[in-house]
This record gives structure tokens, C-alpha cells and sequence, in this order.
């Protein structure tokens, strides 16, 4: 009997040198292109964060019955423990609550209407009509404020002039005109640009889903409800969660119509009341600490958001 014997398996040869050295030249090209973002992140993100932290932690003392020499002391979590016990603070949340509730569903649904009515064909002119609503967010938010203060006030207003020739007395920097007013001035700025989103999301709905339902018998109404709304889910998702983000943060607004009216004081909203404590009281500690609520704030709630948003497609969110 003879054994045939197969010759041993040959083993896999090692990269070649010119492989390893593209691979290594594409780890350098991807990490010096990669190396601005984290730059940028931990300098005008993390940096200011761990600051923040850091410094509310701590407060000025001054010894010897308020005569002794100010000194930098740990003072734990009682920064904390004041700005949540402050009245003033509270009423800002509420306030800035209160805002969202009116601003961010009337910014969504008006900037998706416009979106909807541009993209049926209904609006001729469409780049004109773009061009206009777009304005003024072109604008920037302080003149924004000023004009619209002009026009609130009694007195420089000709709207309110013209209302009152037809005794309609309207307040509109009144205890229940205020919140509505700023309302109507981040509308004013900012329907546009989330317009141009939208608008942007349904220029990539294939148009072939739009044919079919339209062949199927559903009317423009139906097709921009039950169709093009739902495939441009994501960007509505995205645009309520910026919104919110920016309106936690209300404070252009309200500082400059605080000039014009006694009901917007210098706590107005958490932002007002950050401002306030640093530069006005210069409590640097309790802006710190006030700064990581808020902070906390808008994470809990953007986290709420996405979730609440995506529980129809069965996503968790980690």
C-alpha cells in the first residue's frame, strides 16, 4: 500500500509593504482631518462645561464680620441648593416653559405649512417666496428686538396707534402680553429658516411615492399629511429639538424689551438670571451653578424628545 501525502498548506503571505504604508498614510489623513472637530470640542465645549462645574463648587468668602480680605473657598453644593431655592430662578423655568409651549408647535407646524404649500406648486415664484421668508432671519436678533420693541411701544407704535383710534387697547408688554410678544418676535425671525429645512427634506421624497398616492385617489391635503409629512419625520424631529435647545437658552428678547416694560426684570428667564448673577451681583459660583441646571435642563429634556419621538419605530435611544 503506498500513502499519498498532500503537501502542507502554503501559509496566507503577510501584507506587503506598500499596503501597510497606504493603510498607515489613510490613519494619518483621517486623524488630521478628524483632529480640528476635537480640537473645537474640547475648547468650546468640554473646557467651558468642566469650568463651569469647577467653579460652582466654590464662592467668596470675606471673614472677620465682612472686613476681612475676600478669599475663594469650597463651598460644596450650596450654590446648587440657592439657585433652587430662589423664587426668582423657579419663575424663570416656568417662564422659559411657558415660551416653549407656545413657540416651538406654532414654529414647526407654520414653517411646515409654508414648506408643504411651496413644495405642492400652490405658491408661484417659488426662490422669490423663499427669498422673502428667509429675510428675516437675515436679520440679526438684537435690531429684530429693537424693531419690534418700536412697535410694541405706546405712544412710537403706529400699530398701536391704530388699534386705539378703534378702541382696541391692546397690551402688548403687559403681565399677559409679554411671553406672547417675544413669541411672535422668534416667529417672525426664525419661520423662514425652518422653512428652508423642510422645504430641503421634501425635495428628496421620491416623486414616485407622491405619483402613487396621487394615482390611489388621495387629494393634495392627504398626500402632504399622510404622505410627505411622515417621510420627512427626521427633520421635524431635528427642528424641534434645536428649537428647544435655543429656547431654553431665551435671553436677546427679553433684555432688550426689559427696557420697555417693568414686567421683564433682570431674572426674566434662567439665561437673564445667569447674566444677572454674574455681572450685576458677581457671584460666579451661583451663575456656575445656575449655568449646570440649565445645562442639565436642556439634556433631560432634548433626551425626552428623542424618545418620545421614536417609540412609534420601536428605537431605543441609549
Amino acid at each position: 500500500m503506498t500513502a499519498t501525502m498532500s503537501p502542507p498548506a502554503k501559509r496566507s503571505a503577510a501584507p506587503s509593504g506598500p499596503r501597510v504604508k497606504s493603510r498607515r498614510r489613510e490613519h494619518v489623513a483621517c486623524g488630521v482631518l478628524m483632529a480640528p472637530f476635537f480640537v473645537l470640542l474640547v475648547t468650546i465645549f468640554l473646557i467651558p462645561i468642566g469650568t463651569a462645574v469647577w467653579l460652582s463648587f466654590f464662592g467668596d468668602d470675606q471673614p472677620g464680620l465682612g472686613f476681612g480680605p475676600e478669599s475663594t473657598v469650597f463651598t460644596g453644593i450650596r450654590s446648587y441648593a440657592a439657585v433652587l431655592s430662589d423664587p426668582t430662578f423657579l419663575s424663570g423655568l416656568g417662564v422659559v416653559v411657558l415660551y416653549c409651549l407656545i413657540y416651538i408647535p406654532l414654529l414647526v407646524i407654520g414653517s411646515l405649512v409654508l414648506a408643504l404649500l411651496l413644495d405642492s406648486g400652490a405658491a408661484r415664484l417659488r426662490a422669490s417666496a423663499q427669498l422673502v421668508l428667509f429675510m428675516p432671519h437675515a436679520i440679526p436678533g438684537i435690531i429684530a428686538a429693537l424693531i419690534w420693541v418700536y412697535l410694541y411701544t405706546p405712544g412710537l407704535s403706529p400699530v398701536v396707534d391704530l388699534l386705539s383710534k378703534a378702541d382696541i387697547e391692546v397690551n402688548f408688554l403687559g403681565v399677559q402680553g409679554v411671553v406672547p410678544s417675544i413669541v411672535n418676535i422668534a416667529l417672525w425671525s426664525n419661520l423662514g429658516y425652518n422653512m428652508v429645512i423642510f422645504y430641503a427634506a421634501l425635495q428628496a421624497v421620491p416623486r414616485d411615492v407622491i405619483e402613487a398616492a396621487v394615482v390611489d385617489g388621495a387629494g393634495p391635503v392627504r398626500t402632504a399629511m399622510r404622505v410627505k409629512t411622515p417621510l420627512i419625520r427626521s427633520s421635524i424631529v431635528m427642528v424641534v429639538l434645536f428649537s428647544l435647545i435655543w429656547a431654553l437658552q431665551l435671553f436677546t428678547e427679553p433684555m432688550l424689551l426689559s427696557q420697555s416694560t417693568p414686567v421683564v426684570g433682570a431674572r426674566f428667564s434662567p439665561s437673564m438670571y445667569i447674566y444677572d448673577a454674574a455681572f450685576t451681583r458677581n457671584n460666579y459660583g451661583l451663575a456656575a451653578a445656575a449655568s449646570v441646571i440649565l445645562l442639565a435642563c436642556t439634556i433631560a429634556l432634548s433626551y425626552g424628545v428623542t424618545r418620545w419621538t421614536n417609540r412609534d419605530r420601536g428605537e431605543t435611544v441609549r
